[in-house]
């Protein structure tokens, strides 16, 4: 049976979409660090590990229930993708360096929970000022 309280679909759409565009930057910025080609095809070798990551994340925190919420959703989509990435860039050997460990982490943090905590500050500014006109 359904629920009032779940977020419109275009909402949780925009959500996925902005996790995706925030890899797809990590993937882009890591690249252009490195000298490597910004072909399409290169962005999408170096994005697709954290990509799959970040949709385990999604399922396991059943991301559209609370698609921008930092706590569970935002958490479980980053250490997902971290952690499904590593795993995959292994098996694949694209490298796993500790150092690159250490910066896609954090990297990844400060996108995948920065855009939710921007989110959830908006939030609680409108709902404050709505209550105090």
């Amino acid at each position: 049976m359904p629920t009032d309280d779940r977020p419109p679909a275009g909402a949780t759409l925009r959500a996925l979409a902005a996790d995706v565009v925030c890899l797809v930057v990590f993937a882009t910025i890591g690249r252009r660090s490195h000298a490597e080609g910004l072909s399409v095809s290169g962005i999408a070798e170096t994005a697709w590990p954290f990509v799959t990551g970040a949709g385990v994340g999604w399922l396991l925190s059943r991301g559209w229930r609370r698609p921008t919420s930092l706590a569970p959703t935002g958490v479980v989509v980053w250490v997902c993708t971290v952690a499904v990435a590593m795993l995959l860039r292994k098996v694949t050997s694209q490298g796993t360096a500790a150092s690159f460990i250490v910066v896609a982490s954090l990297t990844t943090a400060a996108l995948l929970l920065g855009w939710r905590a921007a989110v959830g500050l908006k939030s609680r500014r409108r709902n404050a000022a709505a209550a105090n006109p």
